[in-house]
Formats: structure tokens, C-alpha cells, sequence
């Protein structure tokens, strides 16, 4: 338990100087952290995962304007944080904030729970990559077309003229030019994990 918190408490000064505008590099020293993770995740969600060398970890305990989705590559114990929005339901007020998690059809909110990543198609927002939601609080995903893909409202530009990031309709959506490196590195078959952690 005491090991637990003091992870816990690591990984959010780590996010909080994140937030306050630090470098991505502050966030090493929450790797061991988000392998742990990482590796609980896989251990709960079991067969349903064919692919085990590289986790995603969407924690949604930091504000919008943070990298808090992490590549989390569990064959050399690294890790890699993005940009990544919440649903416009999660965060109604548009504070940068995701506020409360749905599953429900229309919410627009964003689910938590753990996902298994699907095939890639070419939709609306161009090349995308489908979702599985393996949890009762996620399990809509599919009728939900919870999804990853780019969005132009996810940038850097966006952060420092806004403070903050636009919201998707509950989707994982990532800068445009971090699109490609998600898809090839988290790819069909790997574990997706989303929540407050």
C-alpha cells in the first residue's frame, strides 16, 4: 500500500510540473510508475491483449493542456507522453478539466476503463484506429465510435494561445503530426488504459 501511494504521489508532482510547463523530460522519473501500470493492466486484462510490448496510458488526472497520454514500452521500461483531449461531456464548462467519465450513447464524454485497440480505417478525421472497451465503463466504445485519430484542435499552438486543448465527442485525440507515431507504435492488439491513476 505505502509503495502504491508513494508511486501515486511521484507520478502526480511529476504531472503537476508537467502542467506548470516543465519539459516532457520531467516525466521520467515517473516511468517505473506507469510501467507498473502498465503491467497490472495487461496482467487484469489478460488474453484479450495479443500484443504486450507497448501499453497506452490516457491519465486524465492532469489538465488538458498536459502531455498525459503515455507510450508506456515495456521492453526497455520508457515511456513517451502526448497531447491527448477528452470528450466535450466530460469537461462542459471547457475548463481543460475532464470532470466526470460516461459511457452513455450521446454523452460525449469519454469513457474509463481498459480498451484493446482495433483495425485502422480512413474516416472524417482521416487514418483512425478503432477501440474495443473490455470493461462495463467502457463498453459502448464501439456503438459510441469511441476511436484515435488527429484533430487540427490538439496542438502545442493550441495549448499556448488557449491554455488548454479542444475536446473530442469522447474519442483519443491526438496533434496531427503525433498521429502517425501513436497508430505505428500502439497498433491493432495493445492494451489501451484510460482513468484518473
Amino acid at each position: 500500500m505505502d509503495g502504491q501511494f508513494h508511486r501515486r504521489r511521484l507520478m502526480q508532482a511529476a504531472l503537476a510540473t508537467l502542467a506548470a510547463g516543465a519539459a516532457t523530460p520531467a516525466l521520467a522519473s515517473t516511468t517505473p510508475a506507469l510501467v507498473s501500470l502498465a503491467r497490472r493492466g495487461l496482467e487484469r486484462a489478460g488474453g484479450a491483449v495479443a500484443y504486450r510490448d507497448v501499453v497506452g496510458i490516457a491519465d486524465f488526472t492532469a489538465p488538458s493542456k498536459a502531455p498525459r497520454f503515455h507510450l508506456v514500452d515495456l521492453r526497455n521500461g520508457t515511456a513517451t507522453s502526448l497531447l491527448v483531449a477528452h470528450g466535450r461531456g466530460s469537461d462542459p464548462a471547457h475548463s481543460g478539466w475532464l470532470r466526470s467519465f460516461s459511457n452513455d450513447v450521446g454523452s460525449a464524454a469519454t469513457s474509463q476503463g481498459a480498451y484493446v485497440t482495433g483495425d485502422y480505417y480512413v474516416g472524417k478525421h482521416g487514418r483512425s484506429m478503432r477501440l474495443h472497451g473490455l470493461e462495463g465503463s467502457n463498453s459502448n466504445a464501439e456503438p459510441r465510435a469511441i476511436v484515435v485519430h488527429g484533430a487540427w484542435y490538439v496542438s502545442p499552438k493550441m495549448v499556448a494561445e488557449h491554455g488548454m486543448l479542444g475536446r473530442s465527442e469522447g474519442c483519443f485525440a491526438f496533434d496531427e503530426g503525433d498521429l502517425p507515431q501513436v497508430l505505428a507504435r500502439l497498433g491493432p492488439g495493445r492494451l489501451l488504459l484510460a482513468g484518473k491513476f
